[in-house]
């Protein structure tokens, strides 16, 4: 794990954010803010290599600079980190942040609903293989487009959250989509960055 910003303060629980932030939105704060009360610090982690889709797009530089401009405008008091792993599923993200951060940490993937079906759903060769995983982090999720109910016997390490529902409808494909096509989309990205993300966005392709 590399970090680029990293918390100086002891962390119990630790509430880690991936993603490719393409860019960061309110939504992604928002999830946040939610876990505030419950967790020492925040990490955000930018994987090197994803395994449902092609790193396209503002460059990692780019999104890395987006990331600390809006936590820094955004968090206030909340300890925050900002790092990149090497791989992109949450067992191996929750590896290498537990190398990082000891045996005794707390570790919760904070996720949307979508996410976190598609995590549980994924194919990793053999029958029952999430639920081990979950032995090494704990999942929580916040209901976007739609209720989410974790599988009965998983309710010890899923927990769910709600979300602003104003937040609903933001994604990262959005914003970059409306710059694109010169809609409105600045009420979805944290302030701080609009100028940033009106000039990234519009030298790169939607994807």
């Amino acid at each position: 794990m590399e970090f680029f910003r990293r918390a100086q303060v002891p962390t119990a629980t630790l509430a880690i954010l991936p993603g490719t932030f393409n860019p960061p939105t309110r939504a992604h704060f928002a999830l946040i803010r939610a876990a505030a009360p419950r967790i020492d610090e925040a990490l955000f982690v930018l994987p090197r290599s994803l395994p449902h889709k092609r790193y396209e797009g503002a460059t990692f530089d780019d999104r890395v600079k987006m990331l600390e401009t809006a936590a820094a405008a955004l968090l206030g008091n909340l300890p925050y980190s900002i790092a990149s792993t090497e791989r992109g599923l949450f067992v191996d993200i929750a590896r290498e942040c537990r190398e990082a951060y000891g045996p005794r940490a707390r570790l919760l993937i904070l996720c949307g609903k979508d996410a976190a079906e598609r995590a549980a759903n994924w194919d990793y060769g053999r029958p029952g293989a999430f639920a081990e995983m979950l032995n090494e982090f704990e999942l929580v999720v916040f209901p976007r487009q739609g209720a989410y109910k974790p599988p009965l016997e998983l309710r010890q390490r899923i927990h769910v959250l709600p979300l602003d529902a104003s937040c609903d409808g933001i994604s990262s494909t959005k914003v970059r989509e409306r710059i694109i096509r010169g809609g409105r989309w600045e009420h979805l990205v944290p302030a701080a960055i609009a100028s940033m993300a009106r000039q990234i966005y519009s030298r790169v392709p939607s994807v």
